[in-house]
């Protein structure tokens, strides 16, 4: 039988033979990597050049983003440039146009995702139901075809289609007795063709992923529906959306993640003199300054705040949904 000054004794020599045995687990993680690194060498190599063009096109250029805290001389280099800290920043939001700019930039992207992003899922829901398989691949390849146009030719086709003199649309508004719109140089209407435009493009291959998704719901959950009487849009609303409701949350967290970001190509080639005042983002912004005023380091902490308030927002959302219905993409 142990004494109590034998237990005391084993006790303290648990306690300091107990931080002996610490550094084994790195090593022991360090071992479980390299195995698992020598099992499954071919998955490691063929993912290798998707890491190479990430690190050599997305994080390595973050080098570069230090000239936004800095007056940038090509002939003294990025370090050689002298620091000047948030000047840049200052001026921009004190500039006369940064309202403009960050209400024409929500102002899109909101109205893009509250009308783009439910017609995809409404344009799911309609193929999924489709029984018969001709007309189902019809209309898939009708909605698919548009995301294959370049952004050039879309704008080219919004030219001629809402021309004031011999566009099909004005002319269609002369016809019933109405007066021809100038659609591409009123301000007013920009957002409106931007958004539509865009949703036409991209709702049909918007759509692929929800309707992968509604593949993957148990045929069972419909069948016993039936059986209970359900009709079919009882079935969509209680069994269709319900399954691709992690879907849903995960695009539209990653929607509000470029909710800044609208796009330049599009916004460029449909903006004139004219409607500047509602086509005027960010992305055009920074062009314009960066690129045409050759002001590198004031353009540049223009799209860092950009890329700053887009990487606020995605993690907010992110932590909302994950609250809410237990959905994220971390």
């Amino acid at each position: 039988m142990n004494t109590p000054v034998q237990s005391t004794t084993s006790a303290r020599g648990l306690a300091q033979a107990a931080p002996a045995k610490a550094p084994a687990a790195p090593k022991r993680r360090c071992s479980a990597i390299v195995k698992a690194l020598r099992r499954h060498w071919q998955l490691y190599l063929l993912i290798t050049p998707v890491i190479a063009y990430f690190a050599v096109f997305h994080y390595w250029p973050m080098y570069g983003v230090q000239i936004a805290f800095k007056d940038f001389i090509a002939t003294k280099g990025i370090w050689g440039s002298p620091w000047v800290g948030f000047k840049h920043f200052e001026r921009f939001f004190d500039s006369y146009f940064f309202w403009r700019l960050i209400g024409n930039t929500l102002g899109i992207s909101l109205y893009e995702l509250a009308v783009g992003f439910p017609v995809p899922i409404l344009l799911a829901l309609m193929i999924n139901e489709v029984r018969l398989k001709g007309y189902r691949k019809f209309v898939q390849t009708v909605t698919y075809a548009p995301h294959f146009l370049s952004t050039v030719v879309i704008v080219g086709m919004l030219l001629m289609f809402l021309s004031p003199t011999s566009g099909l649309v004005n002319l269609a508004i002369q016809a019933f007795g109405g007066e021809p719109i100038s659609f591409m140089t009123e301000p007013g209407w920009f957002k409106t063709i931007y958004v539509f435009s865009g949703v036409w493009q991209q709702m049909g291959w918007s759509s692929i992923i929800y309707l992968a998704a509604l593949a993957g719901i148990d045929p069972q959950l419909h069948e016993a529906a039936k059986v209970d009487g359900a009709t079919r849009l009882q079935r969509i609303w209680h069994v269709n959306l319900p399954g691709i409701r992690p879907t849903i949350v995960i695009l539209l967290i990653l929607n509000f993640g470029s909710l800044m970001g609208v796009g330049f190509e599009k916004v460029f080639l449909m903006q004139n003199s004219l409607n500047m005042e509602g086509s005027d983002v960010i992305s055009t912004y920074v062009y314009r300054s960066g690129i045409l005023g050759a002001q590198y380091s004031f353009s540049a902490a223009v799209g860092l705040f950009n890329s700053v308030v887009n990487f606020i927002l995605l993690i907010t959302v992110n932590r909302i949904a994950r609250k809410v219905n237990q959905v994220s993409l971390w």
